[in-house]
């Protein structure tokens, strides 16, 4: 009779882009109990040192290192990739983790009205297009650059797996944030053609879609900094969320592991919720 574990990703390579921040080093803990190697690429090698230290002592038995990268430019990924290839050899897995919003790129107002005409600075027409481009950017681009320089390695050995992180965003636009969810839509639908375009090299191409989960990049939407009590926008998650709570990043993992072992071999280009039943609720 045939058992199933995650014992096949073992001694796998990994790459994980972002994996410095709160759901990237999330992942990377998850992954590690598996036996896979773990490289992090964070555009600050210093955290990335610090996380792949930090899990190391954490997880008893855990390979992870810490590479510097800039996801947004070529030569930097190619660096790292011959890094990755002489410290733990070719790479069997890659994830998308680089990302996130800015200030410069969110809207102070959810819905224009006439009043915001005096001030349209509050408005998606006060945006500045350096902050729409570098969150477009970081979020879009900075998946298909890692992914046409690390799944080169997959495509010689005709196996692999890539997993890119999108958002809620995706399916349906938050408000005030129109550069992220416009990203994280391009994500799925990036999603989708690899899966297609790679599938005949067996390399299978998968998405997460988190829920919300506080993270660095948007704490300072959801929590109230002075009171630590939620802001009106993050009551409405609260509101709009069947669970009612946001989200464990180490609640990632267990649809992140399948999704990256062979127990999901069948399965390429799809878009998995983890949300707390934020998608599936109409607010009625």
């Amino acid at each position: 009779m045939k058992t199933y574990s995650f014992d096949d990703l073992k001694n796998k390579v990994c790459v994980i882009t972002g994996g410095g921040g709160v759901i990237g080093k999330a992942l990377v803990k998850g992954i590690a109990t598996t036996g896979a190697k773990i490289a992090i690429l964070d555009l600050f090698k210093d955290l990335a040192d610090k996380a792949a230290t930090e899990i190391c002592a954490e997880v008893t038995g855990a390979t992870v290192i810490g590479v510097e990268a800039n996801v947004l430019e070529k030569e930097s990924l190619l660096k790292a990739k011959a890094e990755v290839n002489e410290r733990l050899g070719s790479i069997d897995i890659l994830i998308n983790c680089a990302g996130g919003n800015s200030p410069k790129a969110t809207t102070q107002v959810e819905m224009m009205e006439k009043a915001d005409l005096a001030n349209l600075e509050k408005t998606f027409f006060g945006l500045q297009l350096e902050g729409f481009q570098k969150v477009f950017d970081l979020n879009f681009l900075g998946t298909v650059l890692p992914t046409i320089v690390f799944a080169t390695d997959m495509i010689e050995r005709e196996k692999g797996v890539i997993l890119n992180i999108s958002s809620m965003n995706a399916f349906r636009p938050l408000t005030k944030i129109p550069a992220y969810s416009a990203a994280k839509a391009s994500i799925n639908n990036l999603t989708e053609w690899l899966a297609v375009h790679l599938a005949k090299m067996n390399i299978r191409v998968n998405a997460i879609a988190p829920g919300f989960f506080l993270t660095t990049q948007n704490k300072f939407l959801l929590i109230d900094e002075n009171t630590g009590e939620f802001t009106p926008r993050g009551q409405k998650v609260m509101n709009g969320t069947p669970m009612g709570r946001f989200g464990d990043p180490e609640e990632l993992c267990g649809t992140v592991l399948y999704l990256l072992s062979d127990l999901s071999a069948f399965v390429t280009g799809v878009v998995i919720p983890i949300d707390g039943g934020f998608n599936a609720y109409s607010g009625v």
